[in-house]
């Protein structure tokens, strides 16, 4: 014998499910955009460094050839051990998303 739908079901409207939908769809893109916008130094693979503005095949190759000898410690570790990466281009970066152990640049 199959069950019956309850009446409670079976009076839920489009609706009375258009506020709980539109909750979850604002949740979801908050997380996608939240894990899309940071991307860690130490964890990218060439293709999201490659993606980030200011990083050219040059730039990626350096960072991953020193990423491969220790991943960088802090900003100051990547600043000391990639070519022109200073404060502002590091600043620059930061804004963008670009963290380094989850950390962003520390503003003045």
């Amino acid at each position: 014998m199959a069950p019956t739908p309850s009446l409670e079901c079976a009076q839920t409207t489009p609706r009375a499910l258009e506020r709980p939908l539109r909750t979850c769809a604002a949740v979801a893109l908050a997380l996608v955009t939240g894990l899309s916008m940071a991307t860690d130094i130490n964890l990218a693979n060439e293709a999201e460094l490659d993606g980030i503005r200011g990083f050219g095949p040059p730039t990626t190759v350096r960072i991953l050839q020193e990423r491969a000898k220790a991943p960088f410690a802090s900003w100051a570790d990547l600043m000391r051990r990639i070519k022109g990466i200073k404060q502002a281009r590091a600043r620059q970066l930061s804004s963008e998303g670009l963290t380094v152990n989850g950390q962003t640049y520390p503003t003045p």
